[in-house]
């Protein structure tokens, strides 16, 4: 069913859905995170991760969508989002951000980590880390009859409150469901109590992209890699997630999110367990 402004809104059996098209997701970035070292090229992450989403019985989002040509977006040290997977080594040292898409019956999930390879600089980990934090945080501040607006401040806040990072504004998070990217954006900063309501049957995906310097981007030649103007390294993380009159349900991540937003003292909306 499509509300005013394009939004679409999710029954329950399609929601499960879009939950084993995210926990395809899911376990396909915790494979990739833990196979990526050095000497591997970036099409090597994306030959594993095409692998495995198939062998689920399940399709990449990303292959072919507007002509992209991989199953992954993988992106190194200051390229920020939509990388494309090729013959680039990855180096101890580099920071891999890994954005992944998947579909089953018709419906998508969608996430993404960063990943330090190796030994970097504490300012690299906390970047990442602060990252993370602040897409958790903007989930965490999801509630029915609330507003999107009300996500894109908690992550903006939580970034702020960390240092002086540069968030990337021309680059959003978005809704999800038959198609990967939908009304409404998610942006990454906003006031509170702004945007389209927060209902049931609404799926979003909150995706901070933060950088150690300016938010200033140019798109390279390939026409989809974002790398920042002054070569300061991004980190990027996302995830899928949906809420139920308990709460908020995190359909990419493997537990639904249930430990990390107990952690922040708001309740889990998902099943018994964090899965079906």
């Amino acid at each position: 069913m499509f509300r005013e402004r394009g939004i679409e809104l999710k029954t329950p059996e399609q929601i499960d859905l879009m939950r084993e098209a995210g926990l395809v997701v899911g376990v396909t970035l915790e494979l990739v995170r833990h196979a990526v070292k050095p000497g591997m090229t970036t099409a090597d992450l994306d030959a594993l991760a095409e692998d495995h989403i198939r062998s689920r019985g399940a399709v990449p989002s990303f292959k072919g969508y507007h002509g992209f040509p991989g199953t992954l977006c993988v992106s190194v040290n200051d390229q920020v989002v939509h990388g494309i997977p090729g013959d680039r080594v990855i180096e101890d040292g580099d920071v891999v951000s890994i954005d992944c898409g998947a579909i089953v019956q018709g419906w998508h999930g969608d996430a993404a980590l960063t990943v330090a390879v190796g030994e970097v600089p504490a300012e690299v980990a906390e970047l990442i880390r602060v990252t993370e934090e602040a897409m958790w945080h903007g989930i965490a501040a999801a509630a029915l009859g609330g507003r999107v607006g009300d996500i894109s401040h908690a992550v903006e806040s939580y970034v702020r409150s960390q240092g002086d990072y540069g968030i990337l504004e021309d680059y959003v998070g978005h809704g999800i469901g038959s198609a990967m990217h939908q009304p409404p954006n998610v942006p990454n900063v906003g006031r509170p109590g702004k945007g389209p309501k927060l209902v049931r049957g609404l799926a979003l995906a909150v995706e901070p992209m933060v950088v150690l310097g300016s938010p200033d981007t140019t798109v390279l030649e390939d026409d989809w890699t974002v790398v920042t103007d002054d070569g300061s390294w991004a980190a990027h993380a996302e995830n899928t997630f949906t809420l139920t009159p308990d709460g908020a349900w995190v359909l990419t991540a493997l537990d639904g999110g249930e430990a990390k937003l107990a952690e922040l003292g708001v309740p889990f909306g998902g099943p018994a367990g964090g899965s079906k």
